[in-house]
């Protein structure tokens, strides 16, 4: 079974850490991840997914796969289709999110993430807010952790 990956972060990031995250993706490639999740949604999110795309083009010969996961269906997903089909290998709703009101649908996303990953990647400067809470989960869960 392939091992996946996901990352979480704040939405704002105050530092430059693309090359620390660039290689923490390398790393993840190199104990056998080749599934990337990711939410899409902030700044963190545009830093993870740019350092997984690179990480891709590196290393063509391996099946990396990039997956956004969405909480839920938008107009933009509709609006942005090209931009998303290009970013990312496959943008998915989780099932389990159907008929959930919207509030409540980004957690239960971020949760699906890390129950379907074995590595988490997090950057989290502050002990409030979705990414701290997506860590949190994931040291519940006893996932690996790696963090910036």
């Amino acid at each position: 079974m392939e091992k996946a990956c996901c990352g979480f972060g704040h939405r704002f990031v105050w530092e430059n850490i693309a090359p620390a995250l660039k290689k923490e993706i390398e790393q993840a490639v190199r104990e056998g991840c080749r599934i990337f999740y990711t939410g899409a949604q902030g700044e963190f999110d545009k830093l993870f997914t740019e350092a997984v795309r690179a990480v891709k083009a590196e290393n063509r010969h391996l099946p990396l796969r990039l997956i956004c996961v969405k909480p839920y269906y938008t107009k933009a997903l509709q609006e942005n289709r090209e931009y998303y089909e290009t970013k990312f290998d496959e943008v998915l709703i989780p099932s389990a999110l159907d008929d959930m009101h919207y509030k409540a649908a980004i957690p239960a996303r971020n949760k699906w993430m890390i129950d379907k990953s074995d590595i988490v990647i997090t950057y989290t400067v502050r002990e409030y807010g979705g990414a701290y809470q997506a860590l949190c989960y994931a040291r519940k869960h006893g996932k690996e952790i790696w963090q910036i």
